[in-house]
This record gives structure tokens, C-alpha cells and sequence, in this order.
């Protein structure tokens, strides 16, 4: 019984940690700190590029 408890636990603590790096990954691509080399399908790199154009302070 506590064996499972542990599992379920440790098991949602892995699926929070991956959502949350999820999430960062996504903020560090569209500052372009990162890339996947797949920038053209996810529509990042567009999106990057017009934010430079726009030229916000």
C-alpha cells in the first residue's frame, strides 16, 4: 500500500517538473536563447523576427 502511494507521488512529481521545463523551453525559444533547429515548423523564429521588427521598448 505505501509502495504505491510513493509511486503515485514521485510519479506526479515527474509530470509537474516536465511541464514546468515545457514551459520554460517554450519561453527560452521565442527569446531565442535556445533553438530545436526546428524553428520553421513550430513558427518561433516568424514570430521572433517580427517582434525585432516592431522594434518595442
Amino acid at each position: 500500500m505505501t509502495g504505491n502511494i510513493f509511486t503515485n507521488i514521485f510519479s506526479s512529481i515527474q509530470l509537474l517538473f516536465a511541464g514546468l521545463w515545457f514551459v520554460v523551453r517554450i519561453i527560452l525559444e521565442y527569446f531565442g536563447f535556445i533553438s530545436d533547429g526546428n524553428d520553421r515548423t513550430t513558427g518561433i523564429k516568424d514570430i521572433r523576427d517580427e517582434y525585432k521588427k516592431a522594434n518595442y521598448k
